[in-house]
């Protein structure tokens, strides 16, 4: 089941049979485009893995992310969904790959800039939830810290599918962790982060069923910490946070119940789905 973390991301008036709705104005025909890729590719954002143990969070993300993507080889194209906050994107020049990175505006892309203007990839602006790209243009689509923000993001999932020849990774928060207990850590995650907001947690099986519908299937998975990343960043200990969660990755409980996980879907040989 898919469940609300923190604070509901809010649900639409209901519409009368004219298309209006319960206030009386008139609903628009087109809903607003969302774009939590432009909170996550700010200055502020990026505050929140500044230090050893953001560095540490990164590392492990990129290296798990590579670890999946390890058939591909150099010259590889990757699209990056909302990859505008550049997580990933020293990691997949330095692998080889050929990268393009999708924000849902301008502002979404300032932080990569750099590597744009000489030459090592590429932004574009589009909708998040209708890719401005062919069907299977790229060998792999990617999207990281998008899922939990959108509420769209059975969308998000069936245009990555589409736009991706053979492969899909994603992040997302599980709710099979102690995420589940986010609302009581809501006021230390609001201390230390300062500018947390909701999200949606996701069972790995709705997450699954999402790319069946599209005819991929899950072939990998990478859960991140058993520990909440808000402890970490509130102790402040790259050393010390290794050492907390050494213990229960060497015991297999970080796979069982280990947050947010990296997934890997990959479409099936016989799947024929050009949604």
């Amino acid at each position: 089941m898919v469940a609300m973390a923190q604070e509901p991301l809010g649900r639409a008036a209901a519409a009368g049979p004219a298309g209006q709705t319960e206030s009386g104005s008139r609903r628009r025909t087109r809903p607003e485009r969302e774009q939590p890729d432009v909170e996550t590719a700010s200055d502020d954002y990026a505050r929140r893995f500044a230090g050893s143990v953001g560095a540490w969070f990164l590392d492990l993300q990129a290296r798990s992310t590579l670890d999946l993507l390890r058939r591909f080889p150099p010259g590889a194209t990757v699209l990056d969904v909302g990859g505008g906050h550049g997580q990933l994107t020293p990691a997949l020049l330095e692998a080889g790959y050929e990268v393009v990175i999708l924000g849902s505006a301008p502002e979404a892309g300032e932080r990569i800039a750099r590597f744009c203007e000489s030459g090592r990839c590429r932004f574009t602006v589009g909708d998040l939830t209708n890719l401005p790209y062919a069907t299977r243009s790229f060998d792999v689509v990617i999207s990281f810290r998008l899922l939990p923000h959108m509420r769209a993001w059975r969308r998000v999932i069936a245009e990555a599918c589409r736009v991706a020849r053979a492969t899909v990774i994603v992040d997302y928060p599980s709710s099979r962790s102690i995420n589940v207990f986010a609302d009581r850590l809501f006021g230390l995650k609001r201390r230390i982060e300062r500018n947390t907001r909701p999200f949606t947690l996701f069972h790995p099986r709705d997450i699954a069923r999402a790319f069946a519908e599209h005819g991929f299937v899950i072939t990998g998975s990478r859960p991140q910490f058993l520990w909440p990343m808000v402890l970490h960043r509130a102790h402040g200990s790259r050393l010390l946070g290794v050492t907390t969660e050494a213990v229960p990755r060497a015991l297999g409980l970080t796979r069982l119940l280990g947050s947010p996980v990296i997934a890997r879907a990959e479409r099936r040989p016989d799947s024929h789905s050009e949604r």
